[in-house]
């Protein structure tokens, strides 16, 4: 296993060690490093400390696993691939997502998954274990969402104006939703068995990464939220 120290090494530097690393590595003491593993495809890496903005933008394969927080723009653009933190991200985790996976244990702050789009075999998954914050979804074009607010089920699982501007995917949410205000433009009903179905399909692969009973993720009431058919953004946005 290669181990890289990152404690004096700027990005350029440390992404220099990481594409000579192949095809694993682990780096120590990292400390708000931007770009980290920009580009990258094909290597996994494990993250000790807390990586900067920006971290797997532009990700096209392998993974990213950071032992810890993030900073904000995790996975911005990300192509492929997956990145899993065991903490809590910033702002705008999924920034223009188009494909791979985006796993966060904890919370996430505004603007996660602005932008997402899916485009034929791409289809982008981020699910949020904590709560997330405003702007959940905004313009969300496609792929998948699911917030688990697993830590405060008491509290608002998140923030003002989600789903503002959706116009293709889709949302979960782990909650009946009641304090919560949706724009005109989407529906949001409670999660039928076969949308649970669904679910559970996505929820696999982070449950087993976060060792959590997928079971008792599921027994609790979900809402379901997707544009509206008549929304007027559909034809600007999503290909038939």
């Amino acid at each position: 296993m290669n181990v890289i120290q990152a404690e004096k090494l700027d990005h350029r530097s440390l992404n220099e060690q990481i594409r000579n690393a192949k095809d694993s590595c682990v780096i120590e003491s990292c400390c708000g490093q931007r770009f980290i593993a920009a580009g990258m495809s094909g290597c996994d890496v494990e993250i000790r400390g807390i990586p900067g903005n920006a971290l797997g933008a532009y990700l096209n394969g392998g993974s990213i696993t950071v032992r810890g927080n993030a900073q904000d723009a995790v996975g911005d653009t990300m192509n492929d691939g997956k990145i899993a933190i065991h903490g809590s991200a910033g702002d705008a985790p999924g920034y223009s997502m188009r494909g791979g996976r985006i796993y966060i244990r904890r919370n996430a702050g505004y603007r996660a998954g602005i932008h997402m789009k899916a485009y034929k075999e791409k289809f982008p998954i981020l699910i949020i274990g904590g709560k997330a914050g405003s702007f959940l979804g905004e313009y969300q074009a496609g792929g998948v969402i699911a917030v688990l607010n697993l830590d405060t089920p008491d509290e608002k699982i998140v923030g003002f104006f989600p789903c503002t501007g959706m116009h293709g995917g889709k949302m979960f949410l782990r909650s009946a939703c009641e304090d919560v205000t949706f724009p005109e433009q989407v529906t949001a009903k409670p999660a039928a068995e076969e949308d649970l179905l669904e679910l559970r399909g996505y929820l696999g692969e982070y449950c087993d990464l976060f060792s959590l009973d997928i079971d008792q993720v599921l027994d609790a009431p979900f809402t379901v939220i997707t544009p509206d058919s008549k929304n007027p953004y559909r034809r600007m946005y999503v290909a038939n």
